[in-house]
């Protein structure tokens, strides 16, 4: 017998039925990216198993995906084409973004590309959508900025950089004021945004991690924002040199963990094999992809029991009271909110994970050559 209605369905189903008829009805009335109310989160959760697989659900959900890929497509062309304008800007901008919906690794190479950028002697600044935060006015972002307000990870990065950074909805506006505020600022990286096609650019970087493109499918059937394929002009890997569905040349990113520093303490650091050593481990994550954070503390030989949070958890509520645990692993990305909480910034036992991008080859070198030489991508 057929279900009456969504109500009837399995619960995983009638997550996918909802996202599906969410972006169907958003992308049919605007052609444009998914809204920023859209939880990307509770996709994520929702439908983890089969888009890494062309399952039952996921071939239901073709038809969908489908539509959402050939929306995707109009709406590149009509920009290509002109109908749709893109902004110009006075100085060159380089994006970082993902296809693959979710937490890649796109922040720690914001921020390597912001250092190489100035070591070459350029005086970059950032701007970023600011997932994560509540603003929705074009803001500047510090060190001392809350998270709440501008995101979590705006703050790591302006904390990593010191670069200006500023954060806006529109990517174009939040250029614009960045360049008002910092006249010296002669090259800008966005992170995110490569289906922000308003917004000119020089170049484009494309991330992936070892999930690769999934099924390959797009939304909702997929985990892709767009087909595997799209012409880029760099493709990073975090974690591998090949990775399922992706296909051409690319680029090897590995995330190496340096000394930990005590959240109560930012002054204490450690190696964290010492640290860690005969103590009750917990690591916790509240990224887009967790299993990496936990991945790489393997790795070094750390033992601990996992804790994976929701991406940009604010923790407003404890997940560490009652925890039986001598240390706690965190990521930097979650320590810029952890030490707005006092129960949290109190914590002895709350230690941070630094992790610092690492590029094989002359990928730098590169990148500068088609910024000083190629035409708008």
């Amino acid at each position: 017998m057929l279900p009456q209605s969504a109500a009837q369905l399995p619960e995983s189903l009638q997550g996918a039925v909802g996202t599906a008829s969410q972006l169907l009805r958003y992308t049919a009335c605007r052609l444009s990216p998914p809204p920023s109310s859209w939880n990307n989160d509770l996709i994520v959760k929702a439908l983890p198993a089969f888009w890494l697989s062309r399952g039952p659900l996921a071939w239901l959900l073709l038809p969908a995906s489908l539509l959402f890929r050939a929306l995707t497509a109009l709406r590149r062309r009509l920009y290509q084409a002109g109908v749709f304008k893109t902004a110009v800007l006075p100085v060159p901008v380089l994006v970082v973004g993902n296809i693959f919906v979710g937490g890649t690794g796109k922040t720690p190479l914001v921020i390597w590309l912001a250092r190489s950028l100035r070591a070459a002697g350029y005086r970059p600044g950032v701007i970023s959508r600011g997932y994560g935060g509540a603003a929705d006015v074009v803001l500047e972002v510090g060190a001392d900025s809350a998270p709440g307000e501008a995101g979590d990870e705006p703050v790591l990065i302006a904390m990593r950089t010191g670069c200006p950074v500023m954060v806006g909805r529109d990517r174009v506006a939040a250029a614009r004021r960045l360049l008002d505020l910092h006249p010296d600022v002669n090259v800008i990286v966005c992170d995110d945004g490569l289906q922000h096609y308003r917004l000119p650019r020089q170049v484009e970087i494309a991330v992936f991690d070892t999930r690769g493109a999934g099924n390959g499918w797009l939304l909702p059937a997929g985990p892709l924002r767009e087909p595997p394929a799209r012409p880029r002009d760099f493709t990073v890997i975090n974690g591998a040199r090949r990775a399922p569905g992706v296909t051409g040349a690319s680029w090897q990113m590995m995330l190496e963990p340096g000394n930990a520093w005590q959240l109560r303490d930012p002054g204490r650091r450690m190696a964290l094999a010492p640290l860690c050593a005969g103590k009750q481990v917990l690591a916790a994550a509240g990224i887009g992809n967790p299993a990496r954070f936990f991945a790489m503390l393997a790795e070094i030989g750390i033992e601990f029991r996992q804790l994976p949070l929701p991406d940009h958890y604010g923790f407003e509520a404890n997940p560490f009271a009652g925890a039986a645990a001598d240390i706690i692993l965190i990521t930097e990305k979650d320590a810029v909110k952890c030490r707005l909480e006092p129960a949290l910034n109190r914590d002895a036992r709350l230690w941070v994970v630094p992790v610092t991008a690492s590029l094989e080859g002359p990928l730098t070198e590169r990148i500068l050559e088609r910024l000083r030489g190629s035409p708008p991508a």
